[in-house]
């Protein structure tokens, strides 16, 4: 096995993050252990599956239509790198903040062939800013009248 291989197979099962991979139809392939500790599913639940079982109902619609307008185009209006921030779903319909990055998956002739996404559960960090932001907006405010 080349050291490149070893690598990726290293990353993907020690990762904290999820590591999750779509074919071009948005069905996940690759479901790591972060994967099954951010979202409640373990990988023989998830494999298989429609990116639906993480995003939340009000946004697939959204999800679906820039979803396919990458696969049909191979790009993205979100830079190489960006780090982009959705809602995910639970296993058990917890909502959850995420952060993640997206890479697509091309063949050898630079077709379209899938999508990999980095994900890190960041919902305890934007639960201290907004606590933070309410307390501010609480201490900067003009006393009300009595």
């Amino acid at each position: 096995m080349d050291l490149t291989r070893l690598v990726a197979e290293a990353i993907l099962s020690a990762s904290a993050d999820a590591v999750v991979a779509t074919d071009h139809d948005g069905i996940i392939r690759v479901w790591n252990p972060g994967a099954e500790r951010i979202f409640g599913h373990p990988a023989d639940e998830a494999l298989g599956q429609s990116l639906d079982l993480i995003i939340p109902e009000r946004l697939r619609p959204r999800h679906w239509e820039g979803f396919r307008r990458v696969m049909a185009t191979g790009a993205s209006h979100y830079g190489e790198g960006d780090l982009l921030s959705v809602p995910g779903l639970r296993k058990d319909g917890q909502r959850i903040s995420l952060e993640f990055t997206i890479v697509p998956l091309k063949d050898e002739q630079g077709q379209m062939q899938g999508l990999a996404a980095v994900m890190r559960d960041v919902t305890s960090r934007f639960e201290e800013i907004r606590g933070l932001k309410n307390k501010l907006a609480e201490a900067t405010a003009p006393p009300s009248p009595h």
